[in-house]
């Protein structure tokens, strides 16, 4: 019995044809396929092979074929484990491969995938003997053209600009002259020297503490968030923050769009300045800093001022100062000469005596003013008595009038008669008689003299002779 053998092994296994027995019947490439037709007697080979035996034939072929493939595709279930893995599948209109990044390669990658992207990815296939299955184990991966990341960020941005990240009022001021100054960025790349080699050659007073981070490729946009988070912990604290990297494709750049690392930008307390790839490169982490450079060259330039003009600055004042204070000097040394020269240093004594001159005729002044003001208030108060006495009620009397009540309930004295405090007092509290109206005969009346009262009793009312 002897086995068949085909190109490259791959019909090694095969059970040998019975003498006589199995003929295999096919058509050619335009038949309706009919099966292969057995004699029913044939039996089972002897040498066939198990399931491992064909899992591992199969295994050598496929991943020594596929050791080295690039494969295009959409990405689609991706999910990333609690170990750190991402798994996902790549899939086209007629087939789906599913793929595996580990760990370790994550770091690596130049962008991140996401359901729904647009991949070419290299890696090997392997296949999984327990499962009886294949993947694709990714090492690179990059974005298929930019339409899809243009897509991204154009979402991106219109769902963070509604929130307020870029608006022009949350912007900050960036200090005139930083003391310490923190710099965020791949430590071995060309920006950090061209930001270092600019900063240094226009200020060097200022601290600066270069915070490492990845900048490019899966997993560099948390890693630069976390950064941030780390430099605002810093103590003492800094004055501002450069976020810089250089120049690269849309790709390369795709960690700076990364909705992480925008939103750790907007919520970092200390002024960011970003000085991300080249002139013409926007991403969102400029947007959403306090302060866009143009470059990481731009960005020192616009953190800290150039040293020459500050110096240069400082002495043109220095000389205005030394300029100002002479003609000030100068100034009051011929004021001081005009003084000495003037009447009141020669001849101090004068002054004493015109001011004592005038004090005395003010003085004088006022005394006469004081006399004429007390003679005139002591006669407006002669006048005022002499009125007050003409219209006194005693003077009335004495020159022979009298006033007269009508006397009510005034007590009697033990002899019959009339206390004449009592008819005093009745008298004082009724009105003086205007009228015979009201006094009938026999009604007792108190009369008041200028030297005493009179009492008497009415012993009849006689009309004017003129009144009806």
């Amino acid at each position: 019995m002897s086995r068949t053998r085909g190109t490259n092994g791959r019909n090694r296994g095969v059970p040998p044809r019975p003498p006589g027995g199995t003929r295999d019947v096919a058509r050619d490439a335009g038949g309706d396929g009919d099966a292969t037709v057995a004699d029913a007697s044939t039996a089972p080979p002897p040498e066939a092979l198990s399931v491992s035996e064909v899992t591992a034939r199969v295994k050598e072929q496929v991943e020594s074929r596929f050791a080295d493939v690039w494969v295009a595709g959409e990405v689609s279930n991706l999910v990333r484990a609690a170990s750190g893995h991402v798994y996902l599948s790549l899939k086209d209109d007629a087939a789906l491969l599913r793929a595996v990044v580990w760990r370790g390669m994550l770091p690596l990658l130049a962008i991140e995938p996401a359901d729904g992207m647009e991949v070419v990815c290299h890696g090997r296939i392997e296949v999984y003997p327990p499962r009886g299955t294949y993947q694709l184990t990714i090492d690179r991966l990059h974005a298929l053209g930019t339409g899809a990341l243009e897509a991204r960020f154009r979402r991106l941005h219109a769902t963070l600009e509604r929130e307020g990240l870029f608006a022009p009022g949350r912007k900050r001021p960036i200090p005139t002259f930083p003391a310490r100054i923190a710099v965020i960025t791949s430590p071995t790349g060309a920006a950090i020297a061209d930001f270092l080699r600019t900063l240094f050659s226009r200020w060097r007073a200022a601290e600066v503490i270069v915070v490492p981070s990845r900048v490019q490729g899966a997993g560099a946009a948390e890693e630069l968030a976390a950064a941030l988070a780390g430099v605002a912990r810093l103590t003492p604290p800094v004055d501002v923050v450069a976020l810089v990297r250089g120049g690269g494709s849309l790709e390369d750049l795709w960690a700076f769009n990364e909705e992480v690392l925008v939103r750790a930008i907007a919520a970092a307390p200390i002024p960011i300045v970003s000085g991300v790839g080249h002139e013409i490169d926007v991403t969102l982490a400029d947007l959403a800093a306090d302060l866009r450079a143009l470059t990481p060259t731009d960005a020192a330039v616009r953190i800290v001022p150039d040293g020459a003009q500050v110096a240069a600055t400082v002495a043109l004042l220095g000389r205005r100062l030394r300029s100002g204070l002479s003609r000030g000097v100068d100034l009051a040394r011929e004021r001081m000469l005009q003084a000495a020269r003037s009447r009141a240093f020669a001849d101090p004594d004068r002054i004493v005596r015109d001011r004592r001159g005038v004090v005395e005729q003010q003085s004088m002044r006022l005394h006469r003013l004081g006399r004429a003001t007390v003679e005139r208030a002591r006669e407006r108060l002669a006048a005022a008595a002499a009125r007050l006495e003409a219209g006194s009620p005693i003077k009335l009397l004495a020159r022979g009038w009298s006033v007269t009540w009508l006397e009510r309930d005034v007590p009697s004295r033990r002899d019959g008669g009339a206390d004449d405090d009592a008819i005093g007092a009745a008298a004082a509290g009724t009105a003086p008689l205007a009228s015979i109206a009201g006094v009938a005969p026999g009604a007792l009346l108190v009369t008041q003299l200028a030297d005493g009262r009179v009492r008497s009793r009415v012993e009849r009312i006689v009309p004017n002779a003129s009144r009806p």
